[in-house]
C-alpha cells in the first residue's frame, strides 16, 4: 500500500511538471549568499565545500515546526528523535555518532563537554532564524572539536522592522504552543524578542513536554561600529519513557536549561576584517530514573563555557588569509561526573589562493586540551570554476572528538567509563560539483572516511557491565545528490527539491559479543519537498522522506502543510506522518502516530 501511495506521490509530481510553463522563473536565488560560518566569507557559488543553505523561504514552507523536524528533510542529516516538540533529539551527518556534529549559532560554538545528546537543546525557534548553513566532511576542520562528521550553523535574523507577531496552534495529543515575536528598528539600533511556550501531554505514556523558549538579539550602535549582543533562554520539560533503558517500570523524566550570552562586533577596511566575539554558554541536566520518586536515582549535572575568539580575514595579491583564534574554559559540576574543568584552545590558519579559474585553500587547526594536550589537524580544499553555472571542487583534511565528561567519568551499574580513552580521529575526503541557474540547481557529491580511535560501549560476557573503549574503527563511504528546480504554473510560483544519500559503513572486527553504541547509520536517505502556490493567497506544502538503516529498518513518512494568508492573518494547517507509518529512529522509541497541528498567526501593524 505504501508503495502505491509513493508512486501515485511521483505521478502527481510529474503531472506538475507537464503543466509548468517555459518563462524564467523570479525566485530568490541563494548563489550570492555569503557564507558567515567559515573563517573566510565567501559567496555560496563560490565555496569549495559541501555545503547546503535552508533558506527562510524553505523554513516557511517546510511543515516543520522546530529545527530538529527542519533538518531531517535535508539528505544525509540523521535527526533521531525521542518524542515531539523538539524535546530530544540527537544529530548526526554521514553516519557520524551524535558526539561528532557541531552546532553553532551565529557562528557560537555550542557544544557541551558533557554529552552530545544536548546539542540539539540549544536550537532556536523558526521564527528567528534566516538560514542554517550545514558543512558537512573533512571542510568542517575548521571548527575544531565536535566537528568531527560536519556543522551546523544557525543564523539568525539581523532585523524586523517595526512589528509584532502573534501565534497560536494547538491540535493532536492536546499540543498547545504559544508565541510572541517583537522586532523594533530605531535609529540607531535594533531589536529582535522572541517568547514561546509549547506543551502537550504525549502521544504514548510519560512523552508529556512543558517547553519554554526566550530569545532576544540586539543591535547597538549599528550607524558607526554596531556591537550584536545575542541571549537565549531554553528549558525543555518532558516525559522520557525508555529514553535511556528499556524497563517498563522506571518511567524516567528530564529537565534541561540550556541558556547563550554573546557579544561580537567587526572592524573592516577594504583589506581587512576582524570579529572579535565574547560569549557564555550554560547547560544545565536534571535526569531521574523513576519520574515519581527522586530519591530513587537522579542525575544533576551543569556545565559552563566561557569563551573570547577572534577571526581576520585579509585580502591582498596573494589571494585571501583566513586566522582564528578561540580560547574557552569549560567548568562542570555534576554529583555522577564530578566537578570537572578543561581548558581549551585553537588556532586556525587556512590561505586562499586563486589562479583563475582554479582556487587552492589550504589551512591547518591547532588545539590545546588541558587533558589531551595538543593536536594538529590539516586539511585542504580545491575548486574549478568549468564555467558560469558549473563549479568542480574536491577537499580532504584530518577532524577529531575529545571523549566527553560522561565517556571519560560515568558509572553506573549498567555502564562505566574510561580516563585512558583518547581522542577520535579521522581522515576525510571528498569530491563534487555545483551547478546554479535561475531555475535548476543541483550539487552531487562522493564522499570517504576513515576514521580510528572511535568510542563504544562494549563488554565480553551479558553480566558484564559496559565500559567505554576506544575499540572501534570504521569506513564511510558514499555519494549524495541534491536538487531543486524552480517552475510556474498559471503565473504562480512552484518548487521541487529532491535530495538523495547512499552510504555504506564498514566496521573492523571488534571480537566481542555485546556493544552498546552498534552502527545503525542512514543507508539510503530519500527526501523532496514540492511547495505550490495553488492562489496569491494559499501556499501548499508536501514532504515526503524515505529512510533504509544499516540494520534493515527502513520507513516512508509524508507531511504536508497549507498555509493561508489573509493580509494580517495568517492560517496554517500541519499533518505529520499522515499515513500512519510504525517506525523507530533510535532505542525502542516508536515515533508518533498520524497528527494534525492548526495554527493562527497575527501580524500587527
Amino acid at each position: 500500500m505504501k508503495n502505491k501511495l509513493t508512486l501515485i506521490s511521483f505521478i502527481m509530481l510529474f503531472s506538475l511538471f507537464a503543466k509548468a510553463q517555459n518563462e524564467p522563473v523570479k525566485i530568490d536565488s541563494l548563489q550570492e549568499v555569503t557564507i558567515t560560518s567559515t573563517r573566510i566569507d565567501l559567496p555560496f557559488k563560490e565555496n569549495s565545500r559541501t555545503i547546503n543553505i535552508i533558506s527562510s523561504e524553505d523554513i516557511k514552507n517546510s511543515a516543520a515546526t522546530n529545527v530538529a523536524d527542519l533538518l531531517q528533510q535535508v539528505a544525509g542529516i540523521d535527526i533521531r528523535k525521542r518524542g515531539t516538540g523538539g524535546s530530544q533529539a540527537d544529530l548526526y551527518i554521514r553516519g557520524g555518532s551524535f558526539d561528532q556534529t557541531l552546532l553553532l549559532i551565529d557562528g557560537i560554538k555550542m557544544d557541551d563537554a558533557q554529552t552530545g545528546h544536548h546539542t540539539m537543546n540549544a536550537a532556536l525557534p523558526i521564527e528567528v532564524i534566516e538560514r542554517i548553513e550545514i558543512i558537512k566532511g573533512p571542510a568542517a576542520r575548521a571548527f575544531g572539536q565536535n566537528a568531527f562528521a560536519g556543522a551546523i550553523n544557525i543564523v539568525t535574523k539581523n532585523q524586523l522592522k517595526n512589528s509584532v507577531s502573534a501565534n497560536i496552534e494547538t491540535g493532536s495529543f492536546n499540543q498547545l504552543n504559544g508565541s510572541v515575536t517583537v522586532g523594533s528598528d530605531l535609529e540607531n539600533s535594533s531589536h529582535i524578542a522572541h517568547m514561546g511556550k509549547l506543551s502537550s501531554d504525549g502521544y504514548r505514556t510519560n512523552s508529556d513536554y512543558d517547553n519554554s523558549n526566550y530569545f532576544l538579539k540586539s543591535v547597538f550602535n549599528k550607524n558607526t561600529l554596531p556591537i550584536e549582543m545575542l541571549a537565549t533562554f531554553f528549558e525543555r520539560k518532558f516525559g522520557a519513557e525508555n529514553f535511556y533503558t528499556s524497563n517498563a517500570t522506571f518511567h524516567e523524566y528530564e529537565e534541561t536549561q540550556n541558556s547563550l550570552i554573546g557579544l561580537s562586533t567587526a572592524f573592516q577596511t577594504n583589506n581587512l576584517k576582524i570579529k572579535p566575539r565574547l560569549y557564555w554558554k550554560r547547560n544545565q541536566d536534571m535526569f531521574l530514573l523513576r519520574r515519581n520518586e527522586p530519591s530513587f536515582y537522579r542525575n544533576l549535572h551543569i556545565s559552563n563555557k566561557v569563551g573570547a575568539e577572534i577571526n581576520t580575514s585579509y585580502t591582498s595579491n596573494l589571494g585571501v588569509t583566513g586566522l582564528g583564534v578561540d580560547v574557552s574554559q569549560i567548568y562542570m559540576t555534576s554529583n555522577t561526573l564530578g566537578d570537572r574543568d578543561r581548558l581549551m584552545a585553537t588556532a586556525f590558519l587556512e590561505h586562499r589562493f586563486k589562479i583563475e579559474n582554479l582556487d587552492i585553500t589550504p589551512g591547518v587547526a591547532v588545539t590545546y586540551f588541558s587533558d589531551f594536550k595538543f593536536h594538529a589537524f590539516p586539511g585542504v580544499d580545491l575548486g574549478y570554476k568549468i564555467s558560469e553555472t558549473f563549479r568542480a571542487y574536491g577537499n580532504v583534511g584530518y577532524t577529531y572528538r575529545v571523549p566527553t565528561y560522561t565517556d571519560l567519568y560515568y558509572s553506573d551499574p549498567s555502564s562505566i567509563g574510561n580516563e585512558d580513552l583518547q581522542p577520535e580521529e579521522a581522515l576525510s575526503g571528498e569530491i563534487g560539483g555545483k551547478f546554479f541557474s535561475s531555475r535548476f540547481n543541483a550539487s552531487f557529491a562522493l564522499f570517504y572516511k576513515d576514521a580510528e580511535n572511535l568510542i563504544d560501549y562494549v563488554k565480553a560476557n551479558t553480566d558484564d557491565p559496559f565500559m567505554a573503549q576506544n575499540i572501534r574503527d570504521s569506513k564511510t563511504k558514499g555519494f549524495e545528490v541534491n536538487t531543486s528546480y524552480n517552475f510556474t504554473v498559471n503565473n504562480l510560483k512552484q518548487n521541487l527539491s529532491v535530495g538523495y544519500t547512499f552510504m555504506e559503513d564498514k566496521i573492523e572486527d571488534i571480537n566481542l559479543d555485546f556493544s552498546k553504541y552498534s552502527i545503525n547509520s542512514l543507508k539510503h536517505h530519500f527526501t523532496s519537498r514540492l511547495s505550490t502556490r495553488i492562489t496569491k493567497n494559499i501556499n501548499f506544502n508536501v514532504i515526503y522522506k524515505y529512510a533504509e538503516r544499516t540494520q534493515g529498518l527502513s520507513y516512508n513518512v509524508l507531511d504536508a502543510s497549507a498555509i493561508f494568508n489573509f493580509n494580517q492573518v495568517e492560517l496554517s494547517i500541519t499533518a505529520n506522518n499522515i499515513f500512519d507509518a510504525d517506525y523507530i529512529e533510535t532505542g525502542i522509541v516508536p515515533m508518533p502516530p498520524s497528527n494534525v497541528l492548526f495554527g493562527l498567526r497575527y501580524n500587527f501593524k
